[in-house]
């Protein structure tokens, strides 16, 4: 388990198990806690993961690709299958770690 600030302060401990639910966040916190949530998942060998940002009128799930487009430890990203969300969860898969870190 881990910690993070969200931005009024508040601490929030985070499952870091490779499935980040965004609606309990606020939206200002999402362009810090998804890079972190993917260096904690890469460092304890979680290479799949799914960001639940839900369905809404796709503000949050463009942010989200937005930052996935620009992390450099995101190999691929894809919409959940209709079993995994559908258009409301992003799948990601990270590079496989090369310092043998995260493994």
């Amino acid at each position: 388990m881990e910690s993070t600030r969200q931005e009024g302060g508040e601490v929030v401990e985070l499952v870091v198990d490779g499935v980040l639910d965004l609606h309990t966040f606020q939206p200002g916190d999402i362009k810090r806690l998804v890079p972190e949530y993917i260096r904690l998942c890469g460092q304890q060998g979680i290479h799949e993961l799914r960001i639940i940002h839900g369905k809404g009128k796709g503000v949050l799930r463009r942010l989200v690709h937005g930052i996935l487009d620009r992390e450099p430890s995101v190999r691929a990203y894809r919409l959940a299958g209709e079993d995994g969300g559908s258009w409301g969860a992003t799948l990601v898969d990270l590079q496989p770690d090369q310092t043998g870190l995260g493994s």
